[in-house]
């Protein structure tokens, strides 16, 4: 489907007029009131606050206790963060901002293949092997759906503060407090988590405003809609991260050859969260963040080399795996090209699984998918006890809401309306793939399955004089 955009030649009448017409535009991309409208052209970082992003204050108020006492009674904190560049974010935020008040504090961040997503029971054996003592875990990115770990570690004596964006499921898990939002990215909430702690200390306040270049980089890295909170925080993320002197970064701007002056949401999302993804795709993501909290020049131009090279390694293995999905789609649908006449239907749910799919590169893979066959796609890693599973849907149709919908057959899932993930014992995937495609069949309408293009104007006012 393509537009042809005529360059017309127009003036505005008067300046009412382009009240107007801006006024409409705002409209038509969904910012209706004058509040909204102002957070849009005018952003200002005070209006970030609590109260307008739906996090709960007596969770937090009750997660700033919990935390102060630990740092007053000299106990041993973990901020447990997810993999992705939204996680490590947070976790360096969190990290910096509790070292800086005088926490004992060790940042944690799971094993992709060997612990799996997000807080999980052998993450928090692994956790009490390697900081002996430990009475309070913080997560990061993730936690909001960890019934079976929470309990666990209340059972241990362990105390959990989940900070986390992802839509929740009907049970909340039993963590002493939950600061959540799903209107933000995670590492948008641990920030404003740290703002709280520090608070009445101008000094460090000043400090958590410097963070905010991470911010920018976990909220184009997790793809939220970039209007309210959102919107405000990135703008005075790239303001910071265009002046930025975290060694780490400069590095990792220097091995990609990108001007910092230059830096805005093209060379965030595709040039600078690859790289610090890709250690958490194929190997261990902790080198990201140290990458994102050194303070050695020399540590950081290796760190930076090697997720370099890191990332190259990924983006093989990207293409490779999605050339195999997508001809498996194809030759299991006996489809030539993309546009070509069929020979047979394609299913509306695409269900691709392989033995030889990498765990780090099947949610990318799936993205793939939807955008060459326009489907909603879920892409699983096969195991041969269990196997993990990224699906990626297209507008309008809610793929976490729909997994769970087969809940009975899955181990745990979790994610965002868009983009999910899940675990499976391997047995269970034809009885699976047939629940899940057979309800897609029912659920799935033609206007669903068709791309649109948004056109912003809808003017109805003449403009040429």
């Amino acid at each position: 489907m393509k537009f042809k955009i005529q360059n017309l030649k127009f003036k505005i009448k008067d300046n009412f007029q382009m009240k107007t017409l801006i006024e409409i535009l705002l409209k038509n991309r969904g910012i209706k009131t004058r509040k909204e409208i102002q957070e849009f052209l005018n952003p200002k970082l005070e209006n970030v606050a609590i109260e307008n992003v739906g996090i709960d204050k007596k969770q937090l108020k009750k997660a700033i206790s919990r935390i102060r006492l630990a740092i007053k009674n000299k106990e041993k904190i973990v901020i447990y963060g997810d993999y992705d560049v939204d996680g490590i974010s947070g976790t360096a935020i969190l990290w910096e901002t509790l070292n800086s008040i005088g926490a004992k504090v060790m940042p944690y961040i799971p094993h992709r293949i060997e612990e799996g997503y997000g807080l999980s029971i052998g993450g928090i054996e692994n956790c009490k092997l390697k900081i002996a003592n430990c009475s309070l875990i913080i997560t990061v990115d993730n936690g909001i759906v960890a019934n079976k770990p929470v309990d666990y570690a209340n059972k241990q004596g362990i105390d959990v503060i989940i900070t986390d964006h992802h839509v929740s499921s009907k049970k909340l898990p039993d963590a002493l407090a939950i600061v959540h939002t799903t209107m933000l990215c995670g590492t948008g909430v641990a920030w404003l988590l740290a703002q709280q702690l520090i608070i009445n200390n101008e000094e460090l306040k000043i400090k958590n405003e410097g963070h905010l270049e991470l911010v920018a980089l976990a909220t184009v890295a997790d793809l939220v809609p970039l209007k309210g909170a959102n919107r405000t925080l990135l703008k005075f993320g790239l303001e910071v991260l265009r002046k930025t002197k975290r060694i780490g970064l400069l590095e990792l701007f220097k091995e990609a050859e990108i001007d910092q002056s230059e830096i805005g949401v093209y060379e965030i999302g595709h040039i600078i969260v690859p790289r610090l993804n890709a250690t958490g795709r194929l190997d261990y993501a902790m080198d990201s963040l140290r990458l994102l909290c050194t303070k050695n020049k020399k540590r950081a131009e290796i760190l930076a080399k090697e997720i370099g090279a890191t990332n190259k390694e990924r983006q093989l293995l990207t293409i490779n795996t999605a050339q195999h999905a997508i001809e498996s789609v194809k030759n299991s649908t006996s489809i030539k090209l993309r546009g070509a006449s069929k020979k047979g239907e394609l299913k509306k749910l695409l269900f691709v699984a392989h033995e030889s799919y990498q765990q780090g590169v099947i949610g990318l893979v799936a993205g793939k998918l939807v955008e060459e066959f326009y489907r909603p796609a879920i892409v699983i890693s096969k195991g041969k006890k269990y196997s993990k599973a990224s699906a990626r849907s297209v507008k309008g149709f809610d793929i976490i809401e729909f997994i769970r919908t087969a809940q009975e057959f899955l181990v745990d899932a979790g994610g965002h309306p868009m983009a999910a993930g899940f675990t499976i014992e391997t047995i269970k995937l034809p009885l699976l793939q047939k629940a899940l495609e057979d309800k897609a069949e029912l659920m799935l309408n033609k206007d669903l399955l068709t791309p649109i293009c948004e056109l912003t104007l809808n003017y109805p006012y003449p403009l040429l004089i």
